[in-house]
């Protein structure tokens, strides 16, 4: 008999992962094999359980799909992300992919089909791969970030809170926030999503540009 496809999924209302967790494994090929409530705790546990499809969640408390996709390529990047929401948008539809999503699917879709696009996207090849090298010269000179600016971009596409990237680079908070900042405004955005989307669109495009 084949091995189970292992989903983990990541939500944060409880009764929805409860109910996902019922029907999916009502079918003999799937096992959910981890369940979080948050990007936080979804990086926590993704090592350790090992999926082979993320059912993610694009709204979270400490962040969107875009960010969560990114998360998951940096820590774990054979998974594959299947984003699952209530926003029926085509740009965003589009970031998710450019981030590494193999799926975008609206929530009101049938079980039915929702276990047969897990089933799909679990032997197909990760896209997460195609994003683990990031030609840095060239992001470098395009937008006038130092190497510094490119550290904190990672990890911020990562998930990563600012105590957490200030701990990892031997810096204080205050730094991480000024710098912060200042990458904000040579990228153009405003925010911590916005930074986390422009982020995975660039590895994207500059890595299928090679």
């Amino acid at each position: 008999m084949p091995a189970k496809i292992k989903v983990m999924i990541v939500d944060d209302h409880q009764v929805v992962r409860k109910g996902l967790k019922m029907f999916l494994e009502a079918d003999r090929q799937l096992t959910v094999c981890g369940e979080a409530g948050s990007l936080k705790e979804m990086l926590d546990l993704i090592g350790e359980v090992e999926p082979d499809v993320v059912l993610l969640d694009f709204k979270l408390p400490d962040g969107d799909g875009i960010t969560g996709c990114s998360a998951v390529c940096s820590s774990f990047p054979d998974a594959k992300v299947l984003i699952l929401t209530a926003y029926a948008d085509e740009t965003l539809m589009a970031d998710a992919s450019e981030a590494g999503a193999l799926a975008y699917l609206i929530k009101d879709i049938e079980s039915d089909e929702l276990i047969s696009k897990i089933k799909s996207i679990s032997s197909q090849p990760s896209d997460c791969r195609k994003m683990k090298e990031l030609p840095n010269k060239q992001l470098k000179r395009e937008y006038n970030l130092s190497s510094r600016d490119i550290q904190i971009l990672d990890l911020l596409s990562m998930g990563k809170v600012n105590k957490e990237i200030a701990l990892q680079l031997n810096l204080n908070e205050k730094t991480i926030r000024n710098n912060l900042h200042k990458v904000f405004k040579k990228i153009n955005v405003t925010n911590r999503t916005e930074a986390a989307g422009f982020w995975a669109r660039q590895k994207r495009l500059h890595k299928t540009s090679q």
